[in-house]
């Protein structure tokens, strides 16, 4: 995997631990919880700027929010208790399509 990859994929993971604690900082009433958000997020452009040095902005971003949805979806199900329709779950799945296509056969993105 390219180290663009990687960052991209840093990127990912940091935006999906500052989104959960949005969901636990309760609209930023809780201070541990406010604090992540904003470190996460932070962390997750940091490491999105490396990733866009070799993949297209449009191509980093698509499969950083499709991702982060996907993942977010997941863990709001299993953390939160939250639901996710039969719909919701096929849309989903058509993001992961769609970063899939882009990464297999698109010659935009670096590889």
């Amino acid at each position: 995997m390219p180290k663009s990859y990687l960052f991209l994929l840093a990127a990912i993971l940091c935006e999906t631990v500052g989104t959960s604690a949005l969901q636990a900082s309760q609209q930023f009433t809780r201070l541990l919880p406010s604090v992540i958000v904003v470190v996460g997020y932070a962390l997750s452009f940091y490491f999105l700027s490396f990733a866009l040095r070799t993949i297209p902005v449009g191509v980093a971003y698509a499969i950083w929010s499709g991702l982060g949805i996907v993942l977010i979806a997941a863990i709001g199900w299993a953390v939160f208790g939250q639901r996710i329709d039969l719909a919701g779950a096929a849309g989903m799945g058509m993001i992961v399509a769609g970063i899939a296509v882009i990464h297999l056969f698109s010659k935009t993105g670096a590889h």
